[in-house]
């Protein structure tokens, strides 16, 4: 051991940076694929965007991963949310969440447009109070969710 005091010594150990400019952005390497998805606010918890991964609702290069899957730069992602995928091309590798405008920065988004609101069926909307819907009333909720089967006349 060296003649040093314990102060000066611990001074001495190397510190490798994690990020350039406190943005959280790697200078090398990649990040686990959950840290990313949800440090670019394509998931709103880090738990949500690790769920997501478990249930094969993230891809990476066309491959289902895990959360601790790795993701560098030039990696495309894919991620199904209801019935809309996103699919993003990573730019920068985050490992910390970071605002909305710089995380646009972040990925290439290749997503196709979502639906126009015209397009979504019209759910059977009633006036508050008037109770519980009766079978006819149902009937024609179904019909217009496009569920149920035409009346046979």
């Amino acid at each position: 051991m060296s003649d040093m005091p314990p102060s000066q010594a611990r001074s001495r150990t190397k510190v490798k940076p994690m990020t350039s400019k406190g943005t959280g952005e790697s200078d090398t390497g990649g990040v686990r694929a959950d840290v990313w998805v949800w440090s670019v606010r394509l998931a709103k918890t880090r738990s949500a965007a690790a769920t997501a991964c478990r249930a094969g609702q993230v891809r990476v290069n066309g491959q289902r991963v895990k959360p601790a899957h790795t993701v560098r730069a030039g990696d495309e992602v894919r991620l199904r949310q209801g019935d809309r995928e996103r699919i993003v091309v990573v730019r920068h590798v985050l490992r910390k969440r970071v605002g909305a405008p710089v995380a646009v920065e972040a990925y290439v988004d290749n997503s196709p447009p979502p639906p126009p609101r015209e397009a979504v069926a019209p759910a059977g909307i009633r006036d508050r109070g008037t109770g519980r819907p009766t079978k006819r009333d149902r009937r024609d909720m179904e019909r217009l969710r496009g569920l149920a089967p035409k009346p046979h006349e």
